[in-house]
């Protein structure tokens, strides 16, 4: 990609409303720009972070078996009604009469459409266990809408939910989600402490929130080293320091929730009469679980934990780039004619190689500005190209989470970069 083309130019000037360090860095580097409050569009890097956690997300859920459908996001009021949620959900349903006088609701989440499909085509105990899962968009009718992508209206969020004959059943697999969704933010960069939660009004009796380390987070979790245990501090007991399962001391952390995980029991499936019959021929509701992430809200997540003064640091698994070549000017036409061709000749040598590289071809930016949006940008590896490294058939490499630059040579660069 030719940086003089991307749609989304950096910007010196933070947004007036912004109160994250995610919210001014996606927005200063192009990621992301707000239509109107808690409603973003992702410009083409953002999409490409965004997919790019997408598709980690899916490896790790089709591992599992998991089914991957998309469900419609504008749902009939009576089906709202079964389950008793259409006045009761909070945030509640954004609703609208169409043109034949129907009330509809925009979907939050899709406990009931799923349940719906399983009263469908759930007969027998030999239909059970499945899972489904969607990468789709939600409406939240939330009454603030702050710190961009951390709390919005709109969203691509993936939920997925699983089918299941006993309660011993939907506890291995949520078992197995759980360790699927650390092994989702360890690749994404993170780390996520999962701690018991309340259901709120999707529903159950057992939930498990995901706290994701961050500085700048506005909860505050405490930890115990010698064992599993984590807690929000709202649930502790006022002036506990010690662990107690162990007995060990806590330690306090700053966290960002992301991602809830639930057991639904038999929630939906009773009152919309979702039901198997089991070996015995007696029908019995189907057992659920429901397993939700926000894609966006990760996105920024990630952006709070991998920062620094100058900008985003992305992790190279969900970087929009892996590479940012930048080539120097030089007031010899001759030297300057040899940059841009040795520049161009790496950038589609990387290219072919599968290796996805940003070319800053802006002619009309400084050394400095290119510095400066490079750092802003957070792409893994900058590689910069110059008269002073052609002397000695070399580029100038560095890693943007590190202050060392290296002199290597191209055919080095390319290899290093393959590796």
């Amino acid at each position: 990609m030719f940086q003089s083309t991307l749609l989304g130019k950096t910007s010196k000037h933070s947004p007036r409303d912004a109160e994250s360090i995610s919210h001014i860095l996606l927005t200063r580097s192009g990621y992301i720009q707000q239509l109107m409050s808690g409603v973003y569009s992702l410009l083409p890097m953002g999409f490409r972070v965004h997919k790019n956690i997408e598709n980690i997300i899916r490896e790790e859920l089709n591992i599992l078996g998991c089914q991957e459908l998309l469900m419609p996001s504008l749902q009939p009021a009576n089906l709202w009604m079964e389950s008793n949620r259409w006045d009761t959900i909070d945030p509640p349903l954004f609703k609208f009469e169409d043109r034949h006088k129907k009330i509809i609701g925009l979907a939050s989440t899709h406990e009931e459409v799923i349940t719906d499909l399983a009263r469908t085509h759930v007969h027998s105990y030999r239909d059970l266990p499945f899972s489904a899962y969607q990468i789709q968009t939600k409406f939240r009718n939330e009454m603030r809408s702050t710190s961009g992508l951390l709390r919005v209206r709109e969203f691509i969020m993936k939920d997925l939910y699983s089918f299941h004959r006993t309660e011993e059943d939907l506890d291995i697999f949520y078992e197995a989600i759980k360790a699927a969704y650390a092994r989702i933010y360890q690749r994404c960069g993170i780390r996520a402490v999962p701690i018991r939660a309340s259901s709120g009004s999707i529903g159950g009796n057992f939930s498990h929130e995901f706290a994701c380390i961050a500085p700048t987070g506005e909860d505050k979790i405490a930890l115990c080293s010698s064992c599993d245990f984590a807690a929000n501090f709202e649930t502790m007991e006022q002036g506990q320091t010690v662990c107690p399962q162990c007995g060990a001391v806590l330690t306090t952390e700053s966290a960002i929730e992301n991602g809830h995980i639930f057991k639904l029991g038999t929630k939906y499936s009773e009152p919309l009469h979702a039901t198997f019959v089991n070996e015995d021929g007696i029908k019995k509701p189907i057992i659920m679980g429901c397993y939700g992430i926000g894609v966006g809200r990760l996105l920024a997540t990630v952006i709070e934990t991998n920062h620094d003064e100058n900008g985003m640091i992305w992790p190279v698994a969900i970087a929009p780039f892996a590479a940012h070549i930048i080539p120097l000017t030089s007031s010899d036409d001759a030297i300057q004619t040899r940059i841009s061709n040795e520049a161009k000749k790496l950038y589609e040598t990387l290219f072919s190689a599968g290796i996805e590289t940003l070319f800053d071809d802006r002619s009309d930016a400084t050394a400095g500005e290119k510095f400066k949006d490079a750092d802003l940008i957070g792409l893994p590896h900058r590689i910069v190209i110059s008269e002073k490294t052609l002397a000695q058939d070399s580029g100038e490499w560095k890693e943007r989470a590190s202050k060392e630059i290296k002199i290597l040579r191209l055919s080095d660069i390319v290899s290093l970069m393959k590796s």
